[in-house]
């Protein structure tokens, strides 16, 4: 497909266009660490990656015993995240050219991350490509996290879009299961920290992108 065909595309940010997950898949040890508590089972990155803020800062205070609520819990894990977003995360090679050719093509773009939203602003403004998105949602906002399609529905009727006329760029496989289930154009991003999945991804997705730097106006 030609990006003179996409009217509308809804970009993941973490892992697709920033290299922030090895932050991200740190967090839940740091956060705890800084709790002291060491002893930390070995799937726990795994049990919280189709989770929300929320809902990760909730099973902390279930399952560790953390002090506070849910809310301070989201908040302290939030901070650590602020600063890695401010001096650390750094934009995917090819990622700027890529938008600055969606834009140009007339495409009307939004980010829908499991981040919180603050956060997505802050560091895609940091990194000088917000303003090529129109808008920012979480899957906060939505209610749900990535396993259900309500963050990119609400994407899209925010965009006044249609699913058969949205590319959703996705690096993780579980995200690209459920935008294409829901009915958009995925397209899989490729992502170290998704690497195990790669195939699966590529036998599902609509279409593939290992190296934005590589791609001359075309989506694939």
């Amino acid at each position: 497909m030609n990006i003179e065909k996409i009217k509308y595309a809804i970009f993941d940010m973490d892992g697709t266009l920033v290299d922030s997950m090895k932050y991200w898949k740190g967090l839940a040890a740091e956060y705890l660490h800084s709790k002291g508590i060491k002893d930390l089972p070995v799937d726990l990155n795994e049990k919280i990656k189709p989770m929300t803020m929320t809902e990760s800062a909730a099973m902390f205070i279930d399952e560790f015993g953390i002090k506070g609520t849910v809310q301070d819990v989201e908040d302290e894990m939030n901070h650590m995240m602020d600063a890695h977003y401010i001096n650390d995360v750094g934009l995917k090679e090819g990622v700027k050219d890529y938008l600055d050719n969606l834009k140009r093509a007339g495409v009307h773009m939004c980010v829908a991350s499991a981040t919180a939203e603050e956060l997505v602003v802050k560091c895609l403004s940091r990194l000088g490509v917000y303003e090529y998105f129109e808008f920012a949602v979480s899957c906060d906002s939505a209610g749900a996290g990535k396993n259900s399609p309500a963050v990119y529905e609400m994407a899209a009727k925010k965009l006044g879009a249609s699913r058969k006329e949205t590319v959703v760029y996705e690096d993780a496989f579980y995200a690209v299961k459920t935008a294409k289930n829901a009915g958009f154009y995925v397209i899989g991003v490729y992502d170290e920290n998704s690497r195990e999945r790669w195939d699966k991804i590529k036998k599902i997705a609509d279409g593939t992108i290992c190296d934005f730097k590589k791609l001359k106006g075309e989506i694939l």
